[in-house]
């Protein structure tokens, strides 16, 4: 018995199918590649981190040895945005730093992704929102080892960040 399609009903799987990719693309694939979150589902689902881990893979903007002296850096993380700024430092290499806000507090993840993983990865060691912090860490791995900053006021935010210690900075994420 042969059974045949109508093209009625090709045409209404078609579309079913074109408005379930696009449910798909706003709901996971966009917060999880892009950090494009516009029903705000993907961040409760946990699926922004998978972006904001993707980021860091990338090849080092600038290689400068640590030493014994603080360095300053830097950055001004935009209204309504996020940053990074890596480093990237060998297991149990230590790292000292302090770093301020021209006032304004920020949402804060100080982490780590280990070098070759190719999952997303990666290790909070600090998390928590205000306007300054300071202290040191061993890493505990190899790998990229920075600050993710989010900016959620609607002026950006000026950020001083002063390390030392063993490490080759990566530089500035956005």
């Amino acid at each position: 018995m042969q059974h045949t399609v109508s093209t009625q009903t090709l045409i209404k799987a078609s579309i079913s199918a074109v408005i379930v990719a696009a449910i798909v693309l706003i709901i996971i694939i966009l917060p999880a590649e892009y950090d494009i979150d516009p029903t705000g589902v993907g961040g409760k689902l946990g699926l922004t981190a998978l972006a904001h881990a993707a980021e860091t893979k990338t090849t080092p903007i600038e290689t400068t040895e640590g030493s014994d002296e603080f360095q300053t850096v830097e950055v001004t993380v935009p209204a309504g945005r996020g940053i990074e700024y890596k480093f990237y430092m060998k297991q149990h290499e230590k790292m000292t730093y302090e770093w301020l806000t021209d006032g304004a507090p920020l949402y804060f993840d100080l982490h780590g992704e280990p070098e070759g993983d190719t999952t997303g990865y990666f290790e909070s060691y600090a998390i928590a929102t205000t306007n300054e912090m300071k202290g040191s860490y061993t890493t505990p791995f190899a790998g990229s080892h920075g600050w993710y900053w989010k900016n959620k006021s609607d002026k950006p935010v000026s950020v001083q960040l002063l390390v030392k210690g063993q490490y080759e900075v990566i530089g500035l994420k956005q």
